[in-house]
């Protein structure tokens, strides 16, 4: 995901680290942290793959600073990324929540809703954090107020996100 971002933020305009880091560490929150020794890396791989490019600029203070920029087959791995992500990047909310910060770069809208489909699939079949005999144990049979809290909260967040899915969804068919 941490490479998705990099492609991501980088799509529009260009960067350079702090920027970049700032924007990433803003879209992961505390949940993911970005430190400098996973940023810097990724930034390498992309660069060696010839998805990103890095010029040296004069700095505002004395140091110079890399200024990151999309290539065309940066481009196209973020299209590629994008359009066929894992199924981690469907079931797991952070990491879907950072693929939905970018799905708007890619420009086809069949390939937009086809993402959003398999997230609403995977939201529709039944789960929980708990089971009981193989079953969803429900928020009301949970054994504390704070299980309860947990199967409430999730619930709640599922039906908006399903209900947002099926009114993105009809706006992209329609």
């Amino acid at each position: 995901m941490l490479e998705l971002s990099i492609l991501g933020f980088l799509f529009g305009e260009s960067l350079h680290g702090y920027e970049l880091k700032a924007r990433i560490q803003a879209l992961s929150g505390h949940i993911r942290p970005v430190s400098d020794g996973a940023l810097y890396p990724a930034i390498s791989r992309l660069v060696k793959a010839g998805l990103v490019d890095q010029r040296t600029e004069p700095g505002t203070g004395a140091a110079p600073r890399r200024v990151l920029s999309l290539t065309e087959a940066g481009r196209d791995e973020l299209y590629a990324r994008l359009g066929h992500p894992k199924d981690v990047e469907i079931t797991d909310g952070q990491r879907f929540f950072t693929l939905l910060a970018f799905l708007h770069h890619l420009p086809d809208r069949a390939a937009q809703a086809a993402v959003l489909r398999r997230r609403k699939a995977f939201l529709d079949v039944p789960a929980s954090f708990f089971y009981r005999d193989g079953e969803p144990v429900r928020a009301a049979d949970a054994p504390s107020v704070f299980q309860q809290g947990m199967l409430r909260i999730a619930r709640a967040t599922t039906v908006a996100e399903k209900k947002w899915l099926s009114e993105a969804l009809a706006e992209l068919d329609g």
